[in-house]
Order: structure tokens, then sequence, then C-alpha cells
């Protein structure tokens, strides 16, 4: 069994709508059937007992080995803690070959599951040993390196509740919530809008205290200290036991509480000095340590949170009595988990020598011995759910206190007996201001209940209850994508939105290109929804970009499927078959919102038939208005859109909209069906887009289909009195659709310049010449700067093949070069003629005819 071109699929794809691992598997004949390996169900089960049923119940297909690797790959992460359970195993057209795809949470826990799952099987096969618990451990480990720690974890949860899209920006804690103007970005629990000059006054713990004390928060009294003698004179100020921490830190580091002495003092000013050479000297107030979080205006959660701590048995020693305590699931290394393993470190081991203990002393049945002066979680600490008790009075200080300092999210540090009542009655105060705060203590308290602060927290964010989201229409088909996706945009445009376009030329934000090249896929669609400028999206989503990641985006409010035809492409990425594109290109029609649109090609039956995948609505279009599809719908009361005469009708029930083809100057007053066609789609999404019919109308007679507009897309020039056409199309459907536009121009002589794409099948590339072999009476044929994988002369002679027999053709030519046979093309026209010139360099060609036409 060998693995190969493991590809990771990021959004939703041809399998599923989960994010998944695709692999391509081949099996010899006797791995076709596991059962042909004698003993290796038996020896994989040994070493993995967990694996669950190979062979479905009541189905009697073979198993394959790549089927056995699905399901261990899909096992292991799951019993990892991967919240997974989508895999699939599909046989190719090639004997042995399969495409195997397993669902992951994480991407790099997906793949490091995929070589574990493939070590798994073949030390079965082999029968040599497997570490199964180490093989679990590296998949766990690697998953909490990786995924979103538990504060922007919910944060995240709760957004996915609301329906807002996220992106990971980083490998951090770096998120971006909604697409492009709409959206929004967090990291942990801090947002983009907590000002750097906020944060830095919470992480100045002397500043806060100054703001806090002008505002009439209670706050302890102290102040920095120069050295450890400064530190005595503060302590004989105050005159009572002190805190003596680092002016700028966080998480309790260098904390030291209740100092009392000099020789404690001197002890807890060296430990503060190992984190900041600034420290502080301030009051210690008695009572219990409090954390209350502050959102926007309100506290929404407030936890106590106790030092951590052993209570003694009268048999094991302290250091038995932590690993106890540190074996309970909630507590891990870092902050993955609710709690984090008690440290026997160097301040806990101090704390002990304060109360004449040791790491080895057996303290007495039911003592507690504390191990740390600060509370924090992150050293140890447990918390308890205090949030039903809080005063008002100490939440409004709360609030005072993060509003004073400038945090939309606070977590407010106080000390006092009691949160039951205010905080002047009992000597309470606040002692600290923290940005970014941890949320764990919250979402998941060691005692109590727990609170859903990722939500307060992304209602923050979107107050308004909008989910993030501009508009998005994905357009996909063999032809017409790219003029759709443009005019699509326009029309977007004239209606004020500023708007994102990506297609095979490149990416443009309001008409301005930040991208050239092929940029029909999720990558450039991903910039676009990146882009804050952006307040609507239109995508060319070619088949290519679905099958190597998926699509950008979880779902769209348009799909358009132009077409199928014959198909494109086709023998690539084991996609053999029109049916099989038809399924690459309904991945966007499955992925439609539930409120959203489909627009399909009435008479195209593939493209017709993908209704029944949609989860929302579906807008038809045909050139004929009596097509039994659109005869059925218009009696039922649905939106169409068709030719009537001499203009495009958008109909719904008795609402019937027409538009004249005078008013839209890419169908040529109908004279070009395909450019009918694409109006008729762009017409379709804009209405489902609630685009008002003037601005519709607007966009349809102001979008030119020049060079410069849509270039290569049946561009016109006028040459010496004769018409040229530049167009990109390079298959059989693009081809007839041409060839019947140009049936309807007047022309003395025609003339065709032509190449072939070498990664088309042999049958394609013969078709297209088949063709225009019927409509021209000259045909020039030169060959591509880029073979494609083809040898020199190959295409050509595919392309001459394909003329054999031709009845209309005259004269053929074979060119070396496409600049040069555009050269000889043009210097042979007569005013009258019309020359179609198939172009392989877009821009370079386009640039060339037009400095030609100039030259004139």
């Amino acid at each position: 069994m060998e693995v190969s071109r493991i590809r990771a699929l990021r959004g939703p794809n041809l399998w599923s709508r989960h994010t998944s691992i695709e692999a391509i598997v081949s099996c010899t004949p006797e791995e076709r059937s596991i059962d042909q390996i004698p003993g290796f169900e038996t020896r994989l089960r040994a070493r993995f007992p967990e694996l669950g049923l190979l062979h479905p119940t009541g189905h009697s297909e073979n198993i394959s080995l790549a089927h056995a690797l699905e399901f261990t790959a899909l096992g292991l992460q799951a019993q990892a803690g991967c919240p997974v359970t989508f895999s699939r195993t599909t046989a190719t057209v090639e004997p042995g070959i399969y495409q195997v795809t397993v669902e992951y949470s994480e991407e790099a826990v997906g793949r490091l599951a995929f070589e574990l799952a493939l070590a798994l099987c073949q030390s079965a096969i082999a029968d040599t040993a497997f570490e199964l618990a180490d093989a679990l451990a590296q998949l766990r480990d690697l998953d909490e390196d990786v995924r979103l720690g538990p504060s922007t974890g919910s944060i995240v949860e709760a957004a996915i509740v609301r329906n807002i899209p996220y992106r990971r920006l980083t490998d951090g804690s770096l998120v971006q919530f909604g697409w492009g103007s709409q959206q929004r970005r967090i990291q942990a629990a801090e947002t983009d809008l907590s000002s750097a000059i906020s944060e830095a006054i919470a992480q100045d713990k002397e500043l806060t205290k100054k703001l806090l004390d002008a505002a009439g928060v209670p706050v302890p009294r102290g102040r920095s200290v120069e050295d450890i003698d400064d530190a005595w004179v503060a302590m004989q100020e105050i005159a009572g036991p002190v805190v003596v921490k680092p002016r700028d830190g966080n998480q309790g580091k260098g904390v030291t509480v209740n100092v009392t002495t000099r020789e404690q003092l001197n002890a807890a000013y060296a430990t503060a000095a190992e984190f900041r050479d600034d420290v502080m000297i301030e009051s210690y107030l008695p009572g219990s340590d409090y954390r209350l979080l502050v959102v926007g205006s309100k506290v929404v959660a407030a936890a106590r949170r106790d030092p951590p701590s052993v209570i003694g048995d009268g048999v094991h020693t302290i250091r038995q009595l932590v690993d106890q305590v540190n074996t309970d699931p909630r507590r891990s290394s870092g902050h993955a988990t609710s709690l984090t393993k008690i440290r026997l470190d160097d301040i806990a081991l101090g704390r002990l020598a304060l109360q004449d203990l040791t790491a080895d002393s057996v303290p007495p049945k039911g003592k507690r011995v504390i191990l740390r002066n600060n509370a924090n979680l992150s050293t140890g600490g447990s918390a308890t759910d205090v949030t039903d008790d809080v005063h008002p009075e100490v939440a409004a200080r709360a609030v005072a206190a993060a509003q004073m300092v400038g945090l939309d999210i606070c977590g407010v540090d106080v000390v006092c007996d009691s949160v039951l009542k205010p905080l002047e009655e009992q000597s309470g105060g606040i002692v600290e201001c923290n940005a970014a705060p941890g949320l764990r203590m919250h979402l998941s308290p060691s005692f109590g209940k727990g609170r859903n602060v990722g939500k307060a927290i992304v209602n923050l964010v979107y107050p308004d209850g909008s989910d993030g989201r501009i508009p998005v229409v994905a357009v996909a088909g063999t032809n017409g994508k790219t003029t759709t996706v443009r005019l699509t945009a326009h029309i977007l445009g004239t209606s004020g939105k500023r708007v994102g376009m990506t297609n095979s030329d490149g990416v443009y934000v309001e008409g301005r290109c930040i991208d050239t090249g092929d940029c029909s896929g999720p990558r450039s669609a991903r910039n676009i929804l990146m882009h804050p400028d952006v307040d609507a999206a239109v995508f060319e989503t070619a088949r290519g970009g679905i099958l190597r990641e998926g699509l950008a985006f979880d779902r769209c409010d348009v799909a358009v499927v132009t077409n199928i035809g014959m198909g494109d492409h086709l023998g690539l990425n084991y996609i053999t078959t029109v049916e099989d594109l038809a399924v690459v290109k309904r991945v966007i029609v499955e992925n439609v919102a539930p409120d959203g649109t489909a627009v399909l090609n009435a008479e195209d039956p593939n493209v017709a038939s993908m209704a029944s995948v949609c989860p929302g609505s579906v807008t038809f279009f045909a050139f004929d208005a009596k097509h039994p599809i659109l005869s059925t719908r218009r009696a039922q009361g649905l939106r169409v859109v068709y030719v009537e005469k001499d203009a495009i009708v958008a109909a719904q029930g008795a609402q019937r909209i027409v538009i004249p083809f005078s008013g839209i100057p890419i169908t040529r007053d109908g004279k070009i069906r395909f450019q009918v066609e694409n109006a008729m789609a762009a017409i379709a999404a804009t209405w489902a887009l609630g685009i008002p019919w003037d601005t519709i109308r607007q966009g349809l007679a102001s979008f030119v289909n020049d060079a410069a507009t849509a270039p290569g897309r049946f561009n016109f020039f006028d040459y010496r009195g004769a018409t040229v056409i530049a167009d990109y199309g390079h298959n059989p459907d693009a081809i007839i659709a041409l060839v019947k536009a140009i049936e309807n121009l007047p022309a003395k002589r025609r003339s065709v310049v032509i190449s072939g794409a070498g990664d088309r099948r042999d049958e394609d590339i013969r078709s297209q010449t088949r063709i225009l072999g019927e409509a021209f009476d000259d045909v020039i044929l030169y060959q591509d700067a880029c073979q494609r994988g083809r040898a020199d002369g190959e295409v050509l002679g595919l392309l001459r093949e394909g003329l054999a027999g031709a009845n209309r053709v005259k004269a053929v030519d074979e060119i070396r070069g496409e600049f040069v046979a555009i050269d000889s093309a043009l210097g042979r026209l007569q005013p009258g003629d019309l020359c179609l010139i198939l172009i392989d360099q877009v821009e370079e060609a386009l640039a060339h005819i037009a400095k030609r036409v100039a030259e004139v």
C-alpha cells in the first residue's frame, strides 16, 4: 500500500462539508481485499482494540487496505479526543487506486493521524510492534499545542452558534470573525476595540491604581520602589502587612502577599525582581481573591480564586498529595483544561518553609497546606463561581475600573471578605485590572456553574445581532464564468457596494487589480474575504480549486452554474465523465445558504438536476421561454429568467421585468447567444441579492465588454475595415458558442487562429478544429508557449487531424509562435472580413493586437 498526494480540504468539498485530509492510496491486487491478507484484521485489532467496524452491516463488498487505513486514521483521532465523525474511501477508475478522505478538526493532527494510521496498518501486515499509547499521546499533545485555547475557543464557539464565520489568521489565537467590511478580530479575550494604550495602562500597576483612585474606586495604598531599602521604607509607611509584586506583570508571577517582616520582604523583593526591574509595595488587603469579568459595561461573570493547596491525610507526604491532586483529569500542564497541575517549584517550597514544612512532610489529617501565595489558575489554583452573589455596588466599582482604564474586556481583581456587600463596608479594594483576561475559570470553574462568557464577548463585537457576513456570489460552469462574474460584480458596484472579485484573470477590489494570473481558487477568494474594503464578493469557482482545497467559504448567498455541456479538463484528478464534472461543480449549490439562491441553466440537464441538492431557493434561466422546466416554474409562481423576442424577461408570479437587448451592450442586440445567457445569469444573481431593477438595468447598460473590462472574452477590434474578435475559448463547448455567435455577424471571408491546450484529451483537441472547419474559410494553427506535457508539435498534429474532411476550409497553415500567427492573420485581412483569434497568453496577445490596430 502506497499513500501519495495528501491534501488538506479546508472548506466544503467534493466529499462533505467537513474539513478533511484526502489522500490517494494505491493497493496491490492482494490488498484490495483484507480477507486476502491472512490474520490482518485480527492483528490490527490486537494493536488497536477500539477500532470500529471494518465490514458494514448488510454489505458484502470487499474491504480494501485503503478502507482499513481510513477507519484507522479516523479512529485514532477519535480516541485522542478529537471531535471527528466523517470518513470515506472511494475507488477510482484506475484499478487498485482509492481516494481516502478523513475529517480533521486540526489540520496538523489530521496529517499526523494519517501517518500513524499507515504505520499501524503496516505493523499489522508485517506483525511488528506498534505503541498505541505513544501514538495517542502524540496526537493529544499535538492537538493541545495547535488547537485554540479555552478562552479563544469559547468565543469562537459562541460565534459559530451565531452563524458568524471565522478564520484563524495565525497558529496562535488571532482570529478573524466575519468577512470583508463586516470583519472583526480577536486575540484570546481581547478585541480589535481594545486599545494598546489601555493595555499599557493595565500593565502598569501603579498607574492603574492612580487612575482608579481618581475615579473613586477603592484601591490598596502603595507605590513603586527603587531598591530593597526603599521597599523597607515603603513598608514602614504602610505600617502593616504588604504585597510585593512586579509593577508590570501578569498571571501572579513574582507576587508575594502578607509580607510582615524584613526577612520576608527581602525574599519577596528578590522574587519580584526576577520578573521585572520595577517593584511595587502596596498594603495587603485581607480576604479572598475574586476575579470579576467586565465585558462592555457589565459584569458577566465572577469567581473566587483559591491558592493551590492539599489536604493532609496523616499518611502521605505533601509531594505525594500533590501527585494525587494532579491525577485529576481536569488538570493539565498548560491551559487546555479547566485546571492546571500544581508545581512543587522554588516558590511552593518557599511557601512551605514559611509554614515550617518541606515537600516530604506528612501533614496531619484534615490540615490544609497552602502551596502558593497567589490564587491564579495558571499556578494550580482553583475557582468557584460567585456570579450570582456579586453585590450591585461591587459590580459598579468593577465596571468603573474597567472604563477608567479603557478596556472593553477586563479582568478586575478584587480582594475582600465577600462580594455580597460593598467594598467600602469591608475595607476591600480592587488590586489589578487585566487586559486579555483568562476565561477558563468562568467557563469551567472548579466548583459552581460555568458561564457562557464567550457569548457575551461575541455580543460585544456584534451588538446588533448580525452575522458578520457580506453577500457572496459563487460562479461555476464550463464556459461563461468569467464574464458572468465580471457583469455581476459590475452591477453590484453600480448599486454602491465596494465589490471584491476573483476570476481566471486576477483579483480585483473596486475594479483595481491587486493580483494577476488564474485566481479562480480558494486562496484568492479567502484574500477577498479578508479585505476590509469589500462589501460584496463575487468568485469564479473553478473545479481545480474545489478538488485541491475545497471552498473558501462555508456557504454562499448565490451559486450560479452557467453550464456543463461536454465538459472540460476531463481525465484529470479522476474526473473522467461529464457526470463526474457536474458533481464537482454542484459543490457550490450544495453550500448555498438556507435563505440563499441557486441560479441554474435549465437547458443543461446536468445543471438543472442540481436543484435537488440546493438548501435554498432556485432561479432557472433559459433562452427558450417554453422550456418545460421554465413553464412548470412559471405556473408555480417561482422565479425564472428567459428570452422573449428582443429582450430578457425576469418573471415571478404576476411580476414581469423586461430588459431589451438594446440595453445590454454585451449581447450585440441579442446576436451573441452566449452573452445573452451570461446576462441572464447575472440578472438572476443580482435579483436574488435584492438589487433594485433600476440599478440592474443601469449596470447592464454600462458594462463594456472590451479588452480592459473583460480581457479575452469576445473582445472586438476594427482592423482596416475588418472585424477582429479575440477570445480565450479552449474547449469544444466554447468553440460551438463562438461559432454560433459569429454566424450572426456579416463577413465576406472568415478566418480563425487557433492553438490547443495540451492538458485536454486528444478527442477534445480534435473536436475544436472539427467544429471550426465547418465555419471558417482559412485556419491558422499555432503552438502554445506551454505544451502542458505534450511533445513538440503533438497538439498541432491533433488540430490538423480535426480538420480532416472539413467542407468549408480552403487553406490551413501551421505557424510556430502566437504573435507570429496573429500578425500573419491580420496581414491577410481585407475590408469586410472577419477573423477570430483564439488567444493563449491573454494579456500579451491582446496588447499585441491593440498595438497592431493602433499602427493602422
